[in-house]
């Protein structure tokens, strides 16, 4: 993976979390910074990708094309090998890293482009049509970044030839030089390969916003998708979170990303559990429940999985890996019902709290997208005992069972939970409940509710937190103490309150400048009237985690209620977040979903 560079667009990522709708970029007319849009339904009906990092210093390492080329073909590389492991990881599409900084700027496919190695067999073309022929898609990684042009001792990249070509000089060990041609590989690319599905693209290049490269992919190839690494730049379809790791428990990727849904999100890490991305001649180990844990963690959050896996020269995985994927298979295969076409529950679309269960338990829910009324609870860390309690989110359970053996569970509805008994077939990565729901009960409805808010930043009022919409939220314009009062416009029984935090931070105290924008202390009044408050019914301290969090209400009747924040999680240090506070969607509870069993 190349290095975050220097990026004149930095300042974007505060338009994306305005979800604006066009860029303010000086040059071309800036191409539409849709944050939803028909191109990325496909992206958004997929679980996982597999990404490989494959070129010309792929072990054992060429300098000539040519021979890199002959030992691949006298290989045997095959697409459909790759498309078959893909499938093994239920990954939907596949994304090729040959035109790599650090493995020789390789094309594996024949261009009239000079200025780095291209070879004459359309290995591109090749993946592309078998990815196709088995309903996948393939996007293609491209580089900004000429700083490796002379990795391991040898001049990768001959600006001589690509100066005679475009008729001036052009120094492609620059950045600027390296734009300009790397523009002109993107162009050939999307003439060539119109079934191609879009670019992954490692951070910017200054060459190509002013020369408006995205307005032009955009116009030119309208379906094509744009993903970006790293950073969050607003006209691009996804942002990828690399490599990620300091989470506890350690396969929780999602603590680690910053970026808030409906924004399409990326989880990019590797499958060997050490080593470099592309194959550097080790057959590095796989672990097991790290992967897993991952993969289904993300799914938890709406989060795509990029896995990385280094491909051989001859385009086969290390033994390892290769044990990795059928076992992948095998176990997946066996609980896919509760990942594919699911969204992440406790987020946006719905479901169970996610995060930390009992006694030492946690994991993660999925909801259905074709039933609204079908949850699964990923248990991950099994609790220490044989109970599992997990917060309803308002919802009516009427039955749950072990997915994989269909085997009905005893379980029990009060207060705000359900406590799953005699769970005894624990497996050693994931076991999956199903949990069916008959709707939500007892809560308000957003249209009998009013908000106001003590303060609010312009375009996000508080009114947002009520409307439904995951691209709207109240921003307290960074103040505290911050407040949200709720007009019910009768008086109700009151009993909690469920709160959707925006997911635009990490959610653990990465460093001193990447800290979590969550509600820390916190306290709740109600009142009759909207005028006397009175003492606090509620109050404490949230944990700063990921997912809907609940404040209990001692039991009461009242028309107003009032949530006041006065302190969030991050630090002074961290400038971006510190005071900072975004709020989703908040639900009003007047009762529990009643006892059952």
């Amino acid at each position: 993976m190349g290095r975050r560079s220097r990026r004149r667009l930095g300042a974007w990522l505060a338009a994306v979390l305005s979800l604006v709708a066009t860029l303010a970029v000086t040059g071309p007319a800036p191409a539409r910074a849709d944050v939803v849009n028909p191109r990325q339904q496909w992206l958004r009906d997929s679980q996982a990708g597999l990404f490989l990092h494959w070129g010309m210093r792929t072990s054992p390492g060429y300098t000539s094309c040519s021979a890199w080329e002959k030992a691949v073909t006298d290989g045997g590389w095959k697409a459909d090998y790759w498309v078959a492991e893909a499938k093994k990881l239920h990954a939907s599409y596949l994304v090729l890293a040959s035109f790599h900084s650090r493995l020789g700027y390789a094309r594996a496919w024949p261009s009239a482009v000079p200025g780095s190695c291209s070879t004459k067999r359309d290995f591109l073309g090749e993946l592309i049509e078998a990815a196709n022929a088995e309903g996948l898609k393939v996007m293609l990684y491209m580089t900004d970044d000429p700083q490796w042009h002379a990795e391991g001792g040898h001049e990768w990249l001959d600006s001589a030839a690509y100066s005679a070509y475009k008729g001036h000089d052009v120094d492609l060990t620059t950045r600027d030089g390296f734009g300009e041609y790397s523009y002109d590989n993107f162009v050939e690319v999307m003439r060539k390969y119109p079934k191609l599905s879009g670019f992954w693209i490692d951070n910017d290049n200054d060459y190509w916003i002013d020369h408006g490269l995205y307005e032009k992919i955009r116009a030119d190839r309208p379906g094509w998708l744009l993903s970006n690494n790293n950073e969050d730049t607003p006209i691009m379809d996804t942002v990828s979170n690399e490599q990620k790791t300091g989470m506890t428990p350690a396969y929780d990727y999602p603590q680690a990303i910053w970026t808030p849904q409906p924004r399409l999100t990326e989880a990019c890490f590797k499958l060997p559990s050490s080593g470099a991305w592309w194959y550097s001649g080790t057959d590095s180990a796989v672990d097991h429940g790290l992967t897993l844990g991952r993969l289904i963690s993300n799914s938890g959050s709406s989060v795509k999985s990029l896995m990385a896996e280094t491909a051989q020269v001859n385009g086969r995985f290390p033994s390892k890996q290769e044990a990795f994927n059928n076992y992948a298979k095998s176990y997946l295969d066996k609980i896919w019902g509760s990942l594919g076409g699911t969204e992440g529950g406790g987020y946006s679309y719905g479901g169970l709290r996610p995060g930390a269960w009992n006694d030492g338990a946690h994991g993660v829910t999925t909801v259905s997208k074709a039933d609204p009324d079908r949850h699964f609870v990923h248990v991950l860390t099994r609790p220490s005992g044989s109970t599992l309690t997990v917060r309803d989110n308002g919802y009516k359970v009427t039955g749950v069972t072990d997915f994989r053996t269909g085997k009905k569970l005893n379980f029990r509805q009060s207060d705000g939970t359900i406590t799953i008994s005699g769970i005894t077939g624990w497996d050693p990565y994931d076991t999956v409940l199903a949990v069916r729901t008959d709707g939500r009960q007892g809560v308000v409805p957003a249209s009998s509710v009013t908000a106001s808010a003590s303060v609010s930043a312009s375009g996000h009022p508080a009114s947002s937190v009520l409307d439904g919409d995951p691209e709207t939220y109240w921003d307290n314009a960074t103040t505290l103490p911050a407040s949200v009062t709720f007009d019910l416009r009768s008086a109700k029984s009151l009993r909690y309150l469920a709160v959707n935090q925006r997911e635009w931070s990490v959610s653990y105290a990465r460093s001193d400048t990447e800290q979590s924008a969550r509600i820390r202390d916190y306290q709740v009044q109600v009142s009759g009237d909207g005028r006397d408050w009175g003492s606090p019914v509620a109050g404490g301290t949230l944990p700063s985690a990921r997912g809907v969090a609940f404040i209990d209400i001692p039991a009461t009747t009242k028309r107003y209620v009032r949530l006041t924040v006065n302190s969030t999680w991050a630090a002074a240090t961290d400038t971006k977040h510190y005071r900072k506070l975004l709020l989703d969607e908040v639900r009003i509870g007047t009762a529990y979903p009643s006892s059952g069993s």
